[in-house]
């Protein structure tokens, strides 16, 4: 599980002791509505979970639903916490894991040098819904500002590869087309998290559908899927 293969590591957090990932498709898949027996999913998140727990004893899901609710999860129980219809995980303190389920979407990965976390899962409409809004805005109203956010955007479809209807493009641009046309989710949401004021952000080189040899796609017909994984270490 550990290789490097399997794995596409965030450098940039290691200085503040917070380690983030995405899986490849070496790793497995992660999902659990492919043809794959869930017994045999089931063993890499414990595997997971196993590994992160002597610097992270907290490992936070949810159900994915799309939307832009974030929760916060505080230091206070041990274990696997799977939450009820979320799409984002903050921790304010270290030890706490959290991972998102994606496939195109992009995993949106936030860290703050004092060990505070969050970790978004954004496709189109948790893109629309301003996800990264509520990301930015749950740390910094709790003393970590946007400006001393660092962002990362994971492994995601690409702007040449996606393609949405008219009215899912005038939700995420404001704009009219009269045809379906690409949209690239991961400049939005570096454009918007310049606008929420975060000053250093960076972007995955990889497309999940250009690459799909290295990553799983739902556009490219797949039905597994890989994981976001971020942590701040105890």
């Amino acid at each position: 599980m550990a290789a490097e293969r399997d794995r596409e590591v965030v450098d940039d957090f290691a200085a503040f002791g917070i380690r983030a990932f995405t899986t490849t498709r070496a790793a497995g898949t992660f999902g659990m509505n492919g043809p794959e027996p869930v017994s045999e999913v089931m063993t890499r998140w414990y595997a997971l979970v196993d590994e992160l727990h002597p610097v992270a004893p907290r490992f936070a899901t949810a159900r994915q639903v799309h939307g832009a609710r974030v929760v916060v999860h505080s230091p206070d129980w041990d274990g696997w916490l799977r939450v009820a219809d979320a799409d984002g995980h903050a921790a304010l303190a270290r030890g706490t894991a959290a991972a998102v389920s994606i496939a195109d979407c992009v995993p949106i990965f936030l860290a703050h040098p004092a060990g505070a976390t969050a970790l978004l899962h954004s496709g189109w409409r948790g893109t629309a819904a301003r996800i990264l809004d509520a990301g930015v805005t749950t740390l910094a109203q709790r003393g970590f500002v946007a400006s001393e956010l660092r962002v990362h955007l994971g492994p995601a479809i690409c702007g040449t590869c996606y393609e949405v209807s008219p009215d899912v493009y005038r939700q995420l641009t404001g704009k009219e087309v009269r045809a379906p046309a690409a949209v690239d989710l991961r400049a939005l949401l570096a454009a918007r998290a310049r606008a929420l004021g975060v000053r250093q952000i960076s972007v995955s080189p990889w497309c999940t559908r250009c690459h799909n040899d290295r990553f799983f796609s739902h556009r490219a017909g797949d039905t597994g899927r890989q994981i976001g994984v971020i942590l701040g270490e105890i």
